[in-house]
C-alpha cells in the first residue's frame, strides 16, 4: 500500500487484486450471504479507493483492511435484512387483503398513501428531509448526511420526532 500510495500503479493493481480474499473472509464471517459477497468486495474496494490516502504504512494493512471490510458487510447486511423485511411486509398485506375485491383495496392504499403524503408534507423542513432520506429513499444515515450536509445525529432526531409526529397525526385522525 505503501507503494501505491507513492503512486506506483502496478503495486496498486496488485494490491486490489490480493485483497479480494481477505475481504471475502471477513465478510463471510460477518455472516454475508454468498449471493451478497461479489458486492461487498466492490463496496470495500471503492472504499479503499476513496481513503487510501488515510492508511498509515507504519500500521498493518490486514487490520485496516479488515476494518473497512467489515464496515461494508454490515452495511450489506442491514440492505439485506430492510429488503427482506420489506419483502415479508408485502407477502403479509397480500395475504390479509386476498379476501377483498382489488379495486376496493387499491383505493383503499391510495387514500391512506394520500393521507401520508400529506401528513409528511405538513412536517417541518428539517423533518421532512429526514423522513425522504431515511425512510422513503431508504438511504443509511451516512450516505443520508452526505447528502444533506447534516450529521448524522440531527438526521436521527429529526427522523424520531418526524415519526412520532406523522404516528400522533394519523392516529389522531382515524
Amino acid at each position: 500500500m505503501a507503494a501505491a500510495q507513492s503512486g506506483d500503479q502496478r503495486a496498486y493493481t496488485r494490491l486490489l487484486g490480493d485483497s479480494v480474499a481477505l475481504i471475502r473472509a471477513v465478510a463471510r464471517r460477518q455472516g454475508v450471504p454468498v449471493d451478497a459477497l461479489d458486492d461487498v468486495v466492490q463496496e470495500t474496494l471503492l472504499t479503499v479507493h476513496r481513503v487510501r490516502h488515510t492508511f498509515d504504512p507504519s500500521r498493518s494493512y490486514d487490520a485496516w483492511l479488515s476494518a473497512i471490510a467489515s464496515r461494508r458487510a454490515v452495511d450489506a447486511l442491514r440492505s439485506h435484512g430492510r429488503r427482506d423485511r420489506r419483502e415479508v411486509r408485502d407477502e403479509l398485506a397480500i395475504d390479509q387483503h386476498a379476501d377483498r375485491d382489488d379495486a376496493s383495496t387499491g383505493a383503499e392504499r391510495e387514500q391512506e398513501a394520500q393521507r401520508l403524503r400529506k401528513a409528511i408534507e405538513t412536517l417541518p423542513p428539517g423533518q421532512r428531509e429526514a423522513v425522504e432520506q431515511l425512510g422513503l429513499k431508504e438511504r443509511s444515515l451516512a450516505e443520508a448526511a452526505e447528502q444533506t450536509g447534516r450529521n448524522t445525529g440531527a438526521l436521527k432526531v429529526n427522523l424520531h420526532r418526524a415519526l412520532k409526529s406523522l404516528r400522533d397525526r394519523l392516529h389522531g385522525e382515524s
